[in-house]
């Protein structure tokens, strides 16, 4: 009997051993093929650490992937108020459980009434399109009204709490908001530039405290009331009074009537991934013809190494500057046929373009049939994956810095310059119209390897180029997505000026410079890209250093 019970405990310590052994193999195992990635069930990247936390946290008390993106866009909104906020407009590109994808297009409308000879406005180089003329109709609140509707778990009220306490009760003014604050004239943006000073008429500084009260009242009362509040209530009326003051045709009914569509993805095959992206007048169709250009070539980490380097450049910027040419097919399809743009996405479209491209040449701009458009830098990303699966990925803009530089001063809302977007990509607008734009919040899956990315950019024009190298680098140039994102980027402008990044490899630039190309050194770089990637049950998430981001789960 004492022998049966020495060789049934024998046998249970054994048993208990091996599963303790298989246990370490198996978190050593899930370490090193997680190695650098920091979260296992769910992640936000975002353009601040606060946001994206703020979204960690909603995920992490039952929220949805959309309750995780509102709430951080919300935050942004007083973190990067520059770049984006309530009076402004939006793009979600939204990864169901069920694996569809679908899309909700918030971006803003031309009013009824605008400007007859408004284009005429057009500057021929890039400067702030300030003023009252250039505001489309917001978006925004509408948009997040219809992605919780449908997606929200989480009470709406919920989602706006952390950024009404940090509006009423302050927040230090980022680096990257300090920079941009000495733009800001005395004499025509008097109003905006107030909420900036202190009391002795000075600018505040990085560290110093800002407060947003007038926006706190006006989130509270969308928060308790709904979007109705905006677009129908109170603050519509003191929104539309405040842009009238300023010279603006906005009216009532255009706040009230405006809606947001919805419809699928479309879609793109990558080698072993599907692209899912927005139609127009989102900028995702041009990212998907660069890439699939691109993809032609049969790219691998070699093509960043010897003679390739040079070669995988010279080919990349020709195919940017192709792009460029085909920016004035993005409209809006309410207005403007879709049949090329939907060219624009396809296989032999690409190759027809690839036999254009020289190895070592380049040629003026006719060539590449480029409409002049006006660069454009501003909008906020976020990605968002949560623990089911689903995915949000969401660009948000009010276009310029400070958009338009219009604030209402009832409502603490700054106003967009959207109308701005159609500069150079068109010779006539229609009440009603969404802008282009080169927005591209983008879901790459891979259902063979199990991965999936959900992936955006800011940065007006140089959304593209961010995206396009971001990907490059990481789906075929073998680069960690940390690396990815924070390799330097060469943005082919819209008068095909190469702008190199101050830490650009100097060979590439010197070659492509004795090839032939323009090439420009600008002072700062707005291409901010922002992702979370799921491969098997690793997720890595990263928010872009050139905004000073960083990402947050758990």
């Amino acid at each position: 009997m004492a022998r049966r019970k020495a060789r049934l405990c024998l046998c249970i310590s054994i048993l208990v051993i091996c599963v303790i052994i298989i246990i370490i193999i198996c978190v050593t195992r899930f370490k090193e093929g997680c190695s650098g990635r920091a979260f296992k069930k769910a992640a936000v990247a975002a353009d601040s650490e606060t946001c994206s936390k703020i979204g960690r946290d909603i995920l992490q008390s039952g929220g949805s992937a959309v309750d995780g993106a509102i709430a951080t866009l919300l935050c942004t909104s007083v973190i990067n108020p520059q770049s984006m906020g309530i009076g402004g407009g939006s793009i979600f590109t939204i990864l169901e459980k069920s694996g569809k994808v679908r899309i909700i297009n918030a971006r803003e409308t031309v009013p009824k009434v605008f400007k007859a000879d408004l284009l005429a406005e057009c500057p021929t180089t890039f400067q702030p399109m300030e003023g009252a003329q250039w505001i489309g109709v917001p978006g925004e609140i509408r948009g997040y009204e219809r992605a919780h509707k449908l997606y929200g778990r989480l009470p709406w009220a919920s989602l706006f709490k952390p950024t009404i306490k940090m509006a009423r009760e302050g927040i230090p003014i980022p680096y990257l908001l300090s920079r941009f604050l000495p733009l800001l004239k005395q004499k025509t943006q008097l109003q905006l530039r107030q909420l900036y000073q202190n009391e002795q008429g000075e600018l505040l500084k990085e560290g110093d405290i800002v407060r947003f009260e007038k926006l706190a009242d006006t989130l509270e009362k969308i928060a308790a009331q709904g979007a109705d509040a905006f677009y129908t209530g109170d603050i519509g009326k003191d929104l539309v009074n405040d842009i009238k003051k300023a010279g603006g045709k906005m009216s009532l009914e255009d706040l009230s009537s405006f809606s947001v569509s919805e419809s699928d993805a479309w879609n793109v095959t990558l080698g072993e991934y599907d692209m899912h992206f927005p139609p127009p007048p989102g900028g995702g169709a041009t990212l998907s013809f660069i890439l699939n250009t691109m993809l032609g070539y049969n790219l691998s980490p070699k093509s960043l190494q010897g003679k390739e380097k040079v070669l995988t450049f010279q080919r990349y910027v020709e195919t940017c500057k192709f792009a460029n040419g085909l920016k004035r097919f993005m409209r809006d399809h309410k207005f403007a046929s879709q049949t090329e743009a939907v060219e624009i996405t396809q296989k032999h479209f690409a190759e027809k373009v690839r036999a254009k491209i020289s190895p070592d040449h380049t040629y003026d701009v006719s060539y590449y049939n480029v409409t002049p458009y006006l660069d454009s830098h501003g909008t906020s990303h976020v990605s968002v994956l949560a623990e089911d699966g689903m995915a949000v990925s969401v660009t948000s803009t009010i276009n310029h810095i400070f958009g338009s530089r219009v604030y209402s001063a009832k409502t603490g809302i700054l106003l967009n310059n959207e109308l701005a977007d159609f500069c150079g990509k068109t010779d006539q607008i229609h009440a009603g119209e969404q802008p282009p734009s080169s927005m591209s919040p983008v879901i790459l899956h891979s259902p063979s390897e199990k991965h999936t990315v959900v992936i955006g950019a800011s940065g007006g024009s140089m959304i593209t180029t961010g995206m396009a190298m971001t990907l490059l680098n990481f789906l075929w140039f073998g680069k960690t997505l940390k690396d990815s994102i924070a390799a330097p980027v060469v943005f082919v402008d819209s008068k095909n000026f190469l702008n190199f990044e101050p830490s650009f490899d100097k060979e590439v630039v010197e070659s492509l410079n004795k090839t032939g190309h323009k090439i420009k050194a600008p002072l700062m770089f707005y291409n901010v890209v922002n992702a979370v990637s799921k491969e098997n049950s690793c997720i890595d998430a990263v928010s872009d250093s050139r905004k000073m981001g960083k990402a947050a789960g758990y």
